[in-house]
C-alpha cells in the first residue's frame, strides 16, 4: 500500500513534464477514489513537476533498487 510521503517509481514516460520511466517522486496526497498527487524534484531540491497520477502510473520502491541520476 502506497501512503503519503512514500517514494514511488514512475512506470511510464511523461515527456511533456520532462519525466521518464524510473524517475522517483514523493507522494504528497493519496486520493480517496484512487490515484496520487506526486512531486518530482531534481537532486538540488528544485521541483520539476507535481502531477496527479493513476495507480497504474506509479509503483512503490522495491528492495534492492538504486537511484540513478540523469539530466533534464
Amino acid at each position: 500500500m502506497i501512503r503519503e510521503l512514500d517514494d514511488v517509481v514512475l512506470e511510464c514516460d511523461l515527456p511533456e513534464h520532462g519525466l521518464a520511466r524510473g524517475d522517483v517522486g514523493t507522494v504528497v496526497l493519496v486520493h480517496e477514489g484512487g490515484g496520487y498527487e506526486v512531486e518530482f524534484t531534481a537532486l538540488d531540491g528544485e521541483t520539476v513537476a507535481v502531477l496527479t497520477l493513476a495507480n497504474t502510473q506509479v509503483r512503490g520502491v522495491r528492495a534492492g533498487e538504486i537511484a540513478h541520476a540523469r539530466g533534464l
